[in-house]
């Protein structure tokens, strides 16, 4: 190779491969066929490599040429993340946190945690984002957000896990329901009565009906919803009653009781960071306001149950 390699060569070869036509590739860079064309010749004669072959009309890359994207490619993710760290260090220049939460944290109890923490941090500017807890780490892994709030089931090796108020699933019904007399519920208690579940498929729904059909006790499904927010509100309407984790019932504590159930049920969230993130100090303070307000809010609710 006579000469370096141009970076509009690398983004018009990337562009062709990725987008399957000079055409389209040219529509995606804002330039002409024609200028893309010559990119692409001008790349071949630098590299003396033989990147495309026409196939019935159409630029096909050769195996050289998908060798090459292939390297061109690492580079390109390599350069995102670049941009990304970019990014978080300039949060933490700026004091900015931007924080992920999934939808059962969303409500209440991810507003008590931030005002607790901007009362201690007046100079932080916090951004929320509501999501899933799959799409929560992702974000995290592209340095997205500095702190996400999610489900148990997040398991990667590039993330830090810290739990967050281990406890049993609660039976919640409405204050006045007649199950509420009880100090301890069982599956039998519950046989045929209206129950709200989690959508089919969530780690709840399964756990619910695995102990159902164990105890042959049947399960009265009259609703199901997504978000924690939502099945609690409609089991205070006195809808029906649920199995929940205590924290779902912050913001409706006096209009849902909770009973203890047997057998129990561990659920647990994890807050989760980014190993070696640039605003370390800033999530990591964040994430000890969360476990103070987990802790705090726990011990509220279960009072005397």
């Amino acid at each position: 190779m006579q000469k370096p390699l141009n970076l509009r060569q690398i983004e018009a070869f990337k562009a062709v491969i990725e987008r399957g036509s000079v055409n389209h590739a040219a529509d995606a860079l804002g330039i002409s066929q024609p200028a893309v064309s010559k990119l692409l010749l001008k790349l071949q004669q630098d590299t003396g490599l033989e990147l495309f072959e026409r196939v019935k009309g159409r630029l096909v890359p050769t195996r050289h040429g998908m060798l090459l994207y292939e390297e061109v490619d690492r580079t390109f993710v390599s350069l995102r993340q670049l941009e990304d760290a970019v990014l978080s260090i300039r949060r933490d220049e700026q004091r900015r946190l931007n924080i992920g939460v999934m939808p059962a944290l969303s409500g209440s109890f991810i507003r008590r945690v931030t005002m607790d923490f901007l009362a201690a941090h007046p100079d932080v500017h916090v951004s929320i984002q509501t999501r899933s807890s799959q799409f929560l780490a992702e974000w995290l892994l592209a340095r997205q957000i500095d702190v996400a709030l999610v489900g148990n089931r997040v398991d990667n090796p590039y993330i830090d896990r810290e739990p967050m108020v281990a406890s049993p699933l609660y039976c919640a019904m409405p204050v006045d329901h007649p199950l509420a007399r009880k100090r301890v519920l069982r599956a039998t208690d519950l046989d045929g009565v209206p129950f709200i579940s989690f959508a089919p498929g969530s780690q709840t729904d399964e756990l619910v009906r695995s102990l159902f059909a164990r105890s042959g006790s049947r399960l009265n499904i009259v609703l199901d919803a997504v978000s924690a927010p939502t099945v609690c509100e409609f089991v205070a309407a006195g809808l029906g009653v649920s199995l929940v984790h205590p924290l779902f019932v912050e913001s409706l504590r006096d209009r849902i009781a909770l009973r203890r159930f047997d057998p129990e049920f561990v659920f647990s969230f994890q807050l989760c960071h980014v190993r070696a993130a640039r605003n370390a100090g800033l999530a990591g303070a964040f994430i000890q306001h969360a476990l103070s307000v987990a802790a705090e809010v726990s011990r509220e609710l279960l009072q005397g149950v």
